[in-house]
């Protein structure tokens, strides 16, 4: 019997409760490897046993993923009424009350697909921004067969490389997100495999290859880094790295520079094997079986296995594609987040740059078409096993090594983030204050402040804001508030009903950038709700309460667990000031 982690429940029942309340076409967001297939196939049994008469289909666009969402389907509920329209799979089933199909096979078939009350996209980032695409077109077509139709889309990356959000701007598909799982939180919790980083010594220079539709020009990007000279040395650094990692995963920059990778590993002694977009079928699924049976032991590829992708045993992942879709990048490294027998951990080597071009995949945040960038944040290498880590950091997560306090040495050519943020550290709260933040041209919000010893932390609370970010808060409130107490409606009716909200005893914080960001929350477990008491002429309750912060941009959803909610990620000061 599969059982659902905290989490997946979680996400399901947030689509429930969107649904519950609004109209639009939602967005759920949940890492690589966490089990979005579980999430679509529990989610579906539960509509149709509790509305036999519900049609549902769930598109994405890749062969692997359809049959690996209908097996997960089956497997959960063995009688469900379940189908597979794709052309790849020799499969036409298009009357299947649960439908799994291809969009590259039905885009053209609305009409024979015919009526349908809900759609489900898995990898939903992958569907542009314009309107006139073939899932665009394909949901208009459905949409005049029933006008009620709803939408919801899967991805572990809610933006595109070139249009931000998925639901923002102005042909958005989607308009809120309703859930979204932090990767930290999950790699914390023991649900996603760990991810370490070392600083390789070879880079691929990029500084000449120009950028078209949001990414570097393939051609041009191809053509310089494949270099024999660079190609050998990288190579022979991931061997060194390697050589007590079972399974290699190389995303390299086009099929003739993946190919000259593959030759230099020959070369070297190491078994490995190419797939490209064009590689047989029957070719691609002896290879990939091989591969996860330990027969080969590097597998490298150009274009593909971002997604629907699933070998559990990588442990080594390097970098050969430099990158600027945030997507992509986070796509590529999710590929060694899944778990396996005798698996610590998986290595990134990042000789592309990405890491340093878009930080930690857990703190990813895209950036707007136009918007300007904002630097590197700093790190060091470990002395004792050259993995790279911020900056903050007090202990090496890979081996152990404690630095001293009071000399932290960076190596200058060491300019990259580590491929995974810091854990959080917890600090005692010694009081909480609130206040109305107004900011300029936006919503009010209510600024909420932790005072921790010497330092205090302040995070935003968007009650007034509409969407995720309000439901996000109205969340917050409810875990705090005592039972029948009503969310409010604006910030000051907050600030004078704040002296009902329970206090955290501790707030965990971590680096993010050159803020810090406020991440999780401990109530004491025998906590009540203080007695209220009237607040000051300024608004301000000290001592009272306390409060998770959502700003209003993308937020990590809280995950339930007995004395720990993650966060959303309003960035800080070390004494509080606004980002």
């Amino acid at each position: 019997m599969l059982i659902l982690r905290p989490y997946q429940e979680a996400a399901i029942a947030a689509i429930y409760k969107y649904y519950g309340e609004k109209s639009g076409n939602c967005c759920v967001v949940i890492p690589t490897a966490g089990g979005k297939s579980l999430v679509m196939a529990a989610f579906i049994e539960g509509v149709l046993k509790a509305w036999p008469d519900q049609r549902i289909l769930i598109v994405t666009h890749v062969r692997e993923l359809i049959a690996q969402n209908h097996a997960e389907m089956i497997g959960l509920w063995p009688e469900a009424p379940a189908g597979i329209y794709s052309a790849g799979l020799g499969k036409r089933e298009a009357q299947a009350r649960i439908l799994f199909a291809g969009i590259q096979s039905i885009h053209r078939r609305a009409a024979e697909i015919g009526h349908t009350d809900l759609v489900l996209i898995d990898e939903a980032h992958l569907i542009p921004g314009n309107s006139s695409t073939m899932y665009r077109r394909f949901l208009d077509g459905l949409t005049r067969i029933n006008p009620a139709l709803k939408v919801i889309g899967l991805t572990a990356t809610p933006f595109r490389v070139d249009s931000g959000m998925l639901h923002e701007g102005k042909n958005a598909l989607f308009s809120d997100i309703a859930f979204e799982a932090p990767v930290r939180d999950l790699i914390d919790a023991g649900y996603l495999s760990p991810l370490v980083s070392k600083q390789p010594a070879t880079r691929l220079d990029v500084s000449k290859v120009g950028t078209r539709a949001g990414d570097y020009i393939q051609r041009d990007l191809a053509a310089a880094v494949d270099k024999e000279a660079i190609t050998r040395a990288a190579v022979t650094e991931i061997i060194a790295h390697g050589r007590d990692r079972k399974s290699w995963l190389a995303f390299c920059s086009g099929v003739e520079h993946a190919r000259h990778v593959a030759e230099e590993f020959g070369r070297q002694g190491i078994s490995c094997r190419t797939i490209f977009g064009d590689t047989p079928k029957e070719d691609r699924d002896a290879i990939i079986a091989a591969f996860k049976r330990g027969e080969i032991r590097a597998l490298v590829s150009m274009g593909v296995l971002t997604t629907g992708f699933n070998a559990p045993g990588v442990d080594l992942i390097a970098l050969l594609r430099p990158t600027k879709s945030a997507g992509l990048y986070v796509q590529m490294v999710g590929r060694g987040t899944r778990l396996a027998p005798g698996k610590e951990n998986c290595l990134v080597l990042d000789f592309a740059g990405n890491v340093r071009r878009h930080g930690p995949i857990d703190l990813v945040r895209p950036r707007r078409p136009g918007e300007g960038g904002g630097g590197e944040a700093p790190t060091k290498l470990c002395p004792e096993c050259d993995s790279v880590i911020a900056l903050s950091a007090v202990e090496c997560p890979d081996c152990g090594y404690v630095f001293p306090p009071r000399e932290v040495k960076i190596a200058p050519t060491a300019a990259t983030l580590p491929v995974l943020s810091p854990k959080v550290q917890w600090l005692p709260v010694h009081g909480v204050s609130y206040n109305r933040h107004d900011k300029l041209g936006g919503q009010p919000s209510l600024k909420v402040t932790y005072s921790c010893g010497i330092k205090s932390y302040s995070e935003w609370v968007c009650i007034e804001h509409q969407g995720y970010a309000r439901q996000k808060a109205a969340e917050w409130w409810r875990k705090r508030a005592a039972p029948g107490c009503p969310v409010p409606l604006s910030v000051d009716e907050a600030i004078l009903q704040a002296a009902k909200l329970m206090r955290p005893s501790a707030i965990s914080v971590r680096p993010a950038g050159r803020y810090v960001e406020v991440s999780g929350y401990r109530f004491d477990p025998c906590a009540k709700v203080p007695p209220a008491s009237a607040p000051s002429a300024t608004g301000n309750l000290v001592g009272l309460g306390g409060s998770t912060g959502i700003s209003g941009s993308r937020t990590g959803a809280a995950m339930p667990a007995a004395s720990t909610s993650a966060a959303g990620t309003a960035k800080t000061s070390a004494t509080g000031g606004r980002a």
